[in-house]
């Protein structure tokens, strides 16, 4: 994350306390109209004269708290985390990172911007972003994992989430892009695409997967049995020999 002119970080500028005692703006206030414009038009529309637009001010107003579009993205990031209920301490480690996934498919689900963020917002230090992954390594904690194990662990669970959500959010613009309102005018347009190629003989498996697949619509029954094999396997590797 980028330093300020004056060398604070963007958190730490966020947490000094507020110049005057009555302000139009707040972190709380840009972070929730960005969200707001980033869920109705794509990431595309967020510019921070589209944000001033939005909120009503001069445009350098914006600068007092966020230096530009990286900074504004950071606030929108932790601001989505901020909407991901954590479990509670005494859930077990399985419970806390299958809640964990399954409620950050459900957030990224609502943002469909998220899946499309550039790696210095994906990946940015944020406070509430940081205590997602702090629960996550705490429920792993007591199981004689070492820290680096643990951050593995962590880090396969929430690879594993982001993923496939961001190949379902692709799936769906790509359907949308396409003219399709669901997945049976899908697989009718490309009927003879997969007709050819599975009549060719080479993919067997894949052609049993077309015709005897149940859960090809389902794509919340693909994600939660695919994390269960996930934890199955993570499971197996800590449990006492």
């Amino acid at each position: 994350m980028a330093a300020h002119e004056d060398g604070a970080t963007l958190w730490e500028r966020l947490e000094r306390p507020a110049p005057a005692p009555r302000q139009t703006l707040s972190p709380h206030r840009i972070a929730t109209v960005a969200v707001g414009v980033a869920d109705a038009e794509g990431l595309d529309a967020i510019t921070m004269r589209r944000l001033a637009t939005e909120l009503g001010v001069a445009p350098m107003a914006t600068y007092r708290y966020v230096s530009g579009k990286d900074d504004l993205l950071q606030l929108m990031v932790d601001h989505v985390y901020g909407e991901l209920e954590l479990p509670a301490d005494t859930e077990g480690w399985r419970e806390t990172l299958r809640a964990i996934a399954v409620r950050t498919r459900e957030l990224m689900l609502r943002h469909l911007w998220f899946a499309q963020l550039p790696p210095s917002a994906l990946l940015a230090l944020t406070p509430n972003r940081l205590a997602v992954s702090e629960c996550s390594l705490r429920s792993l904690s007591g199981l004689g994992l070492d820290p680096d194990t643990m951050m593995a662990v962590a880090n396969t669970v929430s690879s594993y989430t982001h993923g496939v959500v961001s190949a379902e959010i692709a799936m769906r613009q790509f359907m949308a892009g396409q003219g399709w309102s669901d997945e049976q005018q899908m697989y009718q347009s490309l009927a003879p695409q997969m007709t050819y190629l599975l009549g060719t003989g080479r993919y067997p498996a894949y052609k049993g997967y077309i015709y005897e697949g149940r859960r090809k619509h389902d794509p919340g029954w693909q994600f939660e049995t695919g994390l269960d094999y996930v934890l199955d396997g993570i499971a197996d590797r800590i449990r006492p020999q």
